[in-house]
């Protein structure tokens, strides 16, 4: 045996529980601590910032160096600080007061993240839209929450305009980027109260108004569809949202003792990290696992107002990104472009990603393709308020059908249908436990109870825990799919082809999709002498509910779909119609 291979460590150096063991000991950055979190005893991160404020503290530490890029606009930590300052005033002048919800409806901008500070800050209970949602999708959001502010975007203002009077808790609006004159005497463009972003060095200095928070207090309502057809609220903590600041970070550092080297050292001194991020800020990914932590942390966030595989590596090269993903579709579509070459993305350090079923054979691809980065990818839910797992590095190189283990302050564990608890490799119900696990659904008592369980969730994934802790998921129990990241509720697209006049049964299901994951596709039975073509019922559900949720294919079945005994519709059978096709 040559002396390079003797001294080559043995890989893994130690076990997950080990290296956990040594990441959370007393005394340690990632030191853990029980905390009783509504009667329930919980294994809590002792350092990590109590509140939003908090963070948004330690963010305007970073001083000038940039942290917010949007085409030809930047902000840096103070200038972003000045903003949040200025709006969170203004809210208060609006009478915005604890526990008040302000709805963030809009695509990723730089006015965002100022939104989402300057309301968390003051105490109120920021409610992020989907922007993808039609005008009674909004809606449904705006008046489900009771939102008494919303901020907006241009085009949001114009899908939901007709709209606003059918919202009666709503009492102002503000619009970004707006360029028709706005006369409505509640809606007040919101570069009236902060300048453009270029300017946002003009505003005063001053402090976030004085807010009494606690780690407990509500801090969000993020909506997630349900098996109802309606989406759910869940509301998150304050706690829930920074627990991910801790997350993202021990995993990184299990990573390195695995290998059997020491974490290294942070280097203020060195260069930004820097994330290219296409995943929108109203999902619990973008905001929770991606905006708090880069804001904590001083770390630079380049927006993109839309995936673009080419312009997205003309970012990476120009801003020096090290971090890019979000869903798989993205990593393969960096990996695949035939003009990578001509761009130099040498400065990427992690390519990750989650919400979507990956191919193992993309783990390989990453690690060919970008050989100084990370392969990585995790699991997590609206309800656990984003990363509940994580995988990395030569972990997710060994297990690629993995979603990782739980970070150290989570639990997880398999059920069966009678709730009892199973063994390792044993295919059951996934439910999870931690400190950013949600308090419930906001004013559904009935959803809330059947979901949460003395502070365990169960999370509708079939899976399996292997004996070192990693999890696999299998299938999901609840009926959804999953398209590039966003979850599409079955029964939701269902019920809207049920309204159709000539539609007498439906079925949504899932078509397999390298990059996507899958996409929906559409069987359906029409009434006896009635007519309706593919064309005319996508056309008939993109009217009504988001463009993701539109099914790709629709195909006819002749009779009734078929059942089981117990009357429910056979899906796996009609799986087959688009595999044979």
């Amino acid at each position: 045996m040559t002396d390079a291979a003797m001294a080559k460590p043995v890989w893994p150096a130690m076990s997950i529980a080990q290296a956990h063991a040594l990441l959370t000991a007393p005394g340690q950055p990632f030191e853990m601590e029980e905390v009783v979190i509504r009667g329930v005893p919980t294994r809590t991160w002792k350092n990590a910032p109590p509140t939003l404020r908090q963070v948004f503290q330690a963010g305007l530490a970073h001083g000038e160096r940039t942290f917010l890029v949007y085409e030809g606009d930047r902000a840096t930590f103070t200038t972003f600080g000045r903003a949040v300052v200025a709006l969170a005033k203004e809210f208060l002048a609006q009478g915005v007061r604890k526990g008040d919800r302000v709805a963030i409806i809009m695509r990723n901008l730089p006015e965002w993240p100022v939104a989402f500070f300057a309301a968390a800050g003051v105490g109120a209970i920021v409610t992020p839209l989907n922007a993808w949602w039609t005008g009674p999708e909004l809606e449904y959001g705006l008046t489900d929450s009771g939102a008494k502010i919303a901020v907006m975007d241009a085009e949001r203002l114009d899908r939901l305009a007709e709209h606003l009077p059918n919202c009666p808790d709503l009492q102002r609006v503000y619009v970004a980027r707006a360029t028709e004159e706005i006369t409505h005497p509640w809606i007040t463009r919101l570069e009236d109260v902060l300048g453009q972003v270029n300017d946002w060095g003009a505003l005063p200095e001053g402090a976030l108004p004085d807010a009494d928070l606690t780690p407990e207090d509500d801090a969000t309502i993020f909506y997630t569809s349900g098996t109802t057809g309606k989406p759910k609220g869940a509301l998150g903590t304050h706690r829930n949202i920074v627990s991910n600041i801790m997350a993202s970070a021990i995993s990184g550092a299990r990573t390195f003792l695995r290998k059997g080297e020491m974490p290294p050292t942070p280097d203020p001194a060195g260069p930004q990290r820097s994330t290219l991020l296409s995943v929108p800020f109203f999902h619990a990914t973008g905001c929770f696992a991606v905006l708090s932590p880069s804001l904590f942390a001083g770390a630079k966030l380049v927006l993109m107002r839309k995936w673009e595989p080419e312009l997205a590596m003309q970012l990476i090269e120009r801003e020096r990104v090290s971090g890019a993903g979000g869903v798989p579709t993205i990593a393969w579509q960096l990996i695949e472009h035939p003009n990578r070459h001509k761009y130099d993305l040498s400065s990427l350090e992690s390519v990750s990603y989650g919400g979507a079923p990956s191919a193992p054979e993309l783990v390989r691809k990453i690690v060919e393709t970008f050989p100084k980065s990370l392969p990585g990818n995790g699991w997590g839910m609206t309800e656990t308020s984003a990363t509940f797992t994580h995988h990395q590095g030569e972990d997710y190189e060994n297990r690629p059908d993995s979603c990782g283990p739980a970070v150290p302050v989570c639990d997880m564990k398999i059920v069966d249908p009678d709730g009892k608890m199973l063994g390792p490799n044993e295919v059951g119900e996934l439910w999870g436990k931690g400190p950013n696990v949600v308090k419930g659904y906001w004013n559904k008592p009935e959803a809330t109870a059947q979901t949460f369980v003395d502070g365990w969730v169960k999370t509708g994934d079939l899976a399996r825990i292997d004996e070192e802790g990693f999890c696999f998921i299998i299938d999901r129990a609840k009926d959804m799919l999953i398209r590039g990241g966003e979850n599409i509720y079955c029964i939701e697209v269902e019920n809207v082809l049920y309204d159709h006049p000539a539609v007498m049964d439906a079925a949504l299901v899932g078509i397999p999709h390298k990059t996507l994951g899958e996409e929906p596709g559409a069987v359906v039975h029409l009434k006896p002498g009635a007519t309706a073509t593919e064309a005319e019922l996508r056309a008939f559900v993109a009217d009504r509910l988001a463009a993701f949720k539109v099914p790709v294919k629709v195909t006819f079945w002749a009779e009734t779909l078929p059942r089981n005994a117990n009357g429910k519709i056979l899906k796996t059978e009609l799986k087959k119609v688009f595999a044979e096709a």
